[in-house]
Formats: C-alpha cells, structure tokens, sequence
C-alpha cells in the first residue's frame, strides 16, 4: 500500500479490516481508489474481509473537484468491479450517510450491513451527472425498477430500514456496529450471487414514467438521462456498464451538470464569508419572537425544528392563541407528512409559549420580530425588547425592504443588532439573508450564520439596501416586465416564457401568489425618493386601487376560480395595459420569446453585477444561491451571474 493512504487494512485471525479514513465525507478521489485498489491485494488468507470508514460517515460521494479533469487511473468502476469480484468476499459496514460512489461500493459488496440511522442514495442526479461506476446497473437488479427509479431520477435519500425492506441490504443493526460484524462473520453465509449476475425481469410503463419526470424536471436533463441509465440495466451488465459510464463522463463536461457543481461549492462558500472569519458564534438556546403571523408562526416552527425554545409576543391575548394555533398546525402539517412523530411534536410544543408580556423575553438570548413593514413600527418593538432583555442579547429585525439602520436607530448595544431576512414560508424556505449593519459585531454575525446552519438554512450575508440582494434584484425583473408590458406584451405570453426558462412561475403568476400589496406598500414608500427620470410603470398600482391584490381576493394579474390557484386571462386586465398604453403615447409590438426572457435575465445579471460592485454582495456565488434559494432561479441554470457569465463565453 502506498505511503500515507487513506485506506488501511488490518488482518484478526480470519477477518480482515479494510478503513478508509479520508475526512471529512470519506469521498472516493484517486488517493481513496488507489488505496482500495491497494488493499485488495492484501486479503488473503482471510476468509472475510469488512469495509467500513472512519468518522462520521460511509464513502458519501465522488471527489467533485476531480470532475473538470479527465478521469485518472484507477477508475472507480475498476475498482468496484475487483470489489465484486474479490475471492475473499466483501462486506459492506456502513454508518452516516452512504451515497453516489458510496453507494456503488456497498452495491459491489457480497452483503451489506448498517447501522439503523444509516441513509443512502444516488444524488448524481442533483449535479446533472448519471452514475459513474455501475450504479444504474446494480441498482435495479438489487431493489427493483420502480425503487431505483424513485431514487436515482430524485437523488432522493432512503432510510436504512426501507433499504432493508425493498432489498437493498441484508441486515440493519442497532447496537454496536463492528460486534455485529464480527457475530456475522462467526456464521458466515454462502456467498450470494454478485449482484452484476442478477437480472431485471419488470422495467413497467416507461412512457408514464418520462411524462411525469418531464413534469417534475421544468427543464433539467439529467432526471431523464438517469431514466435512459437504470433502462440499460435490462441488458446484460457488461453491455449496460459501458454505457452508463460512458454517458456519465460526457455529461461531466455539459452546461446543466457545471452549473449545478457551481451551484452546490457556492452554497458552501457562501456558508463562511470573510466577514466572520476567526470570529466565535455564541450559544443560542432561547428565542424571542414578536409577531405571529403567517411569518412569525413560520419563523418559530423552524425554530422549534432546531430544538430551541421559543416564546412568541402578541399584542393581546386572541392574537396569541391564534398564533399558538398556527405552529400547532404547521407542526400538524409536518406530522401529516411523516417528518415528525407524534413525540417530537409534543417535545416541540413543550418548548413554545406565547405570551402578552415583553417581560417575558428578559431571559432570552436572541429576538426577532416579524410585525408590520413599518420602520416606526419595528423600532417600538426593539425599544420594549431593549428594556427588558441583557444588553448582550442579540436583536433581529425579520424586515424585506427596510433599512435596518433606521430601525435600530437609538437602541443601545448596536453591535448587537441585524438582519435576519427569512423567506416566506419560513419553516420550509431554505434561504435566510443575514443583513449586518455598519456596528454589527462580527461576533453576532457569526452567531447568525451558525443559527442558520441548525435551522438547515442556506445564509447569504448581505449589506443594506432597499430590498437587500434578493428583493432588489426582483424590483429589477419586475421593473422590466412592467416595461415589457407597456410596450408590448401581455402577462399570460411574459410568464410562459419564464416557465419555459425553467422558473416555477413567471413574475405576474409569482406576484399573483405572494400578493400585490406588498409591493404596492414598497413603491408608495419609495415614491418621495424616487428618480423622476426614471421610467415608472403604474399598471400594478391601478389594479392594487381596484382591489385586485392576488390569488387571496380571486384577482390579480389574473382571476382565478374559486378553490383554485390556475390562473386565468382576464379581458379587464389585459384592456387595462392597452389602454395604459395608448395613454402614454406608447405604439405595442409583439415580442418574441428569446427577446423577453434575454431582456429579464440580462436585468438580473447587470443588478446583481451592480449589487456586487456596491459591496452588498460579497460575490457572484452569494447573487446566485440568493436567486436559486429564495426566488426559484433554476438550479441546473446556476443562477443569473452564472448563466450570464456561461451565455458570453
């Protein structure tokens, strides 16, 4: 074995001990296959050989810093094949997560055995790639076509008890982990067929299944390049294999699976802006919150998903028990769904109060509030909390728009204070804008950032500005649509375009859902301020003035049906930009699709660009994971800046 291999073998009697030890995923780069390869020559004369790893997880993936190079020897599939093939058979031990190489590894193993809190998948879907190494051609034989299918073309991850249930392993161990081991070896098995030697016999409805991928995917290739994969385990493995790894490499290389590798390092590299670096996050355990709305509820759920006590402020007591009521259904929901039990739900609630009393937030150690957008509003609420709570307890305004600076105007300790910008609904949106201030100690913007970690947030630091990164970048992309509008176009043929792009919704659908008035609010307050040069489009005030504020009244943009949310033209809407038109001395054309989607993303690059160059952003990295995070830019497309950057090159 080479000097300083990760991987290690150590022979007991007749059990051989294979370790790979590479922190902190244990994933499978050269040094790690090389070893492997290494280690497979040193079995004899064991009779059985386990293969586990150190720390916190089995082989959890591929080395993607590796993918922009060409492969190097040893070539995992090799090495997953003399894996199979060893004459000294092979048991897979996993513990932590086990996923894409991983995975393949354990698949390659005579039996597999894992600790109960073990998972596994194939997550190559996520960056645009299929299986490399046999994955796609073992998985069906192992579990069945339609189980394979559920995990590879989602990337989705599966419990080791549903693993253990559908096939996919042999025995699932509570306790100890290297005792079983060994009570196993004691009894060994006979060795059972290699799983390459299986064979496929249902591979069902493929035609449903491409339709109802094509519908999930909005665009993105590589759910059906995964299709195409676990198809080809149909044919005999040393035809299918070949294959697969051949598609594999040549997606390495294609605009979907770049942006989605950049899009994956850019949250990480998000997670630890210069900023805070050497700074220390203090210890939250107890939380404030003043307001609960649909955003304060949402804001304390996730709270209490990261078991933390929470107590929520109301103004009275109605408004408090309607509160409490909101996170007790939103804790329902969660339920409902399988992703609490009851007795985690009963854990949760035991730590939530509401309450009328700002006196009951004097022994907590961070606050937020999430009340009106209002700066006189928001200050009153942080003036009340200052005078209760300890001076070093951390305070947090939840404001979209609002210059935080304002806000904490006069409170004492502003080294305290910040921004915590969730996104609506806040216990399952994954994005949270850190906003610090020009007195935010980097102390507490630490704190923030691990906050955010163990509520499972993805946290993007950002300066002041009128909506931060996200929200000014969208004024931006509505702005322009609007200009789209009067000049031309009609919402319905606007937000097929972005659909099409790959957005979840267009901007006038999106505007529908999350409801006008919001905005509406936002551009009353910027009225005094705002550059009479600047071309302003009032269409979206004139519906706000008729009432017409979104999918809540049943009209917006569009109208919509009782019980529904599809939207429908509406003849009203559509005579009304006519005529707004006519009215400004505007002649409409027709637009085609490529100039309307050229001219929305070229917006939201050059505002990104611009928020950059501000120093609002730290990065192109922070512009897009805001994007694709909080406002449903397609991942596969990696985000405004990226996209940009792909389309000049």
């Amino acid at each position: 074995m080479t000097q300083h291999s990760p991987v290690s073998v150590e022979t007991n009697g007749t059990i051989a001990w294979i370790t790979i030890d590479y922190p902190p995923v244990n994933a499978t780069s050269n040094a790690v296959r090389a070893g492997l390869n290494d280690a497979l020559t040193m079995l004899a004369p064991t009779k059985v050989a386990f293969l586990q790893c150190a720390g916190r997880t089995f082989v959890a993936g591929g080395d993607m810093s590796e993918f922009d190079a060409p492969p190097v020897l040893p070539h995992l599939p090799d090495v997953v094949q003399a894996i199979e093939d060893s004459p000294v058979p092979i048991v897979a031990l996993m513990h932590g997560t086990v996923l894409g190489g991983g995975f393949e590894i354990a698949m390659a193993c005579a039996w597999r055995i894992a600790s109960a809190d073990t998972r596994f998948g194939l997550p190559e879907v996520n960056v645009g790639l299929i299986p490399g190494a046999g994955g796609s051609q073992r998985l069906p034989r192992l579990i069945g076509f339609a189980a394979s299918v559920d995990i590879a073309c989602s990337g989705k991850m599966v419990s080791a008890k549903e693993l253990l249930t559908i096939g996919g392993l042999d025995l699932v161990i509570e306790g100890d982990l290297k005792q079983a081991a060994r009570e196993f070896a004691k009894n060994l098995p006979e060795r059972p067929v290699p799983v390459s030697q299986l064979t496929v016999s249902d591979i069902g409805n493929l035609g449903q299944i491409r339709k109802q991928l094509v519908m999930r995917a909005k665009g993105q290739r590589s759910p059906l390049h995964n299709l195409n994969s676990l198809e080809w385990s149909a044919l005999p493995f040393y035809q299918g294999q070949p294959k697969e790894r051949a598609l594999h490499l040549e997606l390495r290389a294609t605009s979907e699976s770049r942006a989605l590798r950049y899009a994956f390092f850019a949250e990480r590299a998000v997670a630890k802006p210069r900023e805070i670096a050497g700074a220390k996050a203090r210890d939250i355990n107890q939380i404030v919150i003043v307001g609960g709305g649909l955003m304060g509820a949402g804001i304390a759920t996730t709270m209490l998903n990261a078991d933390l006590s929470v107590t929520l402020i109301e103004r009275d007591a109605d408004a408090a028990a309607a509160a409490y009521g909101r996170v007790e259904n939103l804790l329902n929901e969660a339920l409902t769904r399988g992703k609490i039990t009851a007795e985690n739900m009963a854990i949760r609630l035991a730590k939530f109060r509401t309450t009328t009393d700002y006196k009951d937030a004097s022994t907590g150690d961070l606050a937020i509030e999430a009340v009106f957008e209002d700066v006189a509003v928001k200050s009153d609420v942080f003036a009340q909390l200052a005078a209760v709570m300890s001076d070093t307890a951390i305070l947090a305004t939840n404001t979209s728009y609002l210059d935080t600076t304002e806000i904490f105007a006069g409170i004492p300790h502003p080294e305290r204070c910040l921004g915590l910008h969730f996104f609506s609904p806040a216990h399952i949106m994954k994005l949270l804008e850190i906003v610090k201030t020009p007195n935010t100690s980097t102390e507490v913007l630490a704190t923030g950032f691990a906050l955010g970690k163990r509520m499972r947030k993805i946290s993007v630091l950002s300066g002041i500005c009128d909506g931060f990164i996200g929200n000014r970048m969208l004024s931006a992309y509505r702005r322009e649509a609007d200009y789209l509008l009067t000049d031309g176009a009609l919402p319905y043929e606007v937000d097929a375009v972005m659909r099409a792009f790959g957005m979840p919704m267009g901007p006038y659908e999106l505007q529908d859902l999350t409801g006008l008035q919001i905005a509406w609010a936002n551009r009353k307050r910027q009225a005094s301020s705002r550059d009479p040069e600047e071309r302003y489009i009032a269409i979206a005030d004139q519906l706000c003035e008729l009432g017409r504020l979104g999918q809540r009244n049943g009209l917006g943009w569009y109208k919509y049906e009782e019980g529904s949310r599809a939207p429908i033209r509406d003849d009203l809407v559509e005579n009304l930009i006519e005529a707004y038109s006519a009215e400004n001395g505007i002649t409409r054309r027709d637009f085609s699709a490529e100039e309307i989607s050229t001219r929305l993303l070229a917006v939201l690059a050059a505002e990104g660009k611009q928020i950059i160059n501000e120093g609002i952003a730290e990065r192109e990295a922070d512009v897009d994971t805001v994007q694709i995070n909080g406002y449903g830019f397609p991942r596969w497309r990696g985000g405004p800046m990226h996209y940009a950057n792909e389309i000049r090159e």
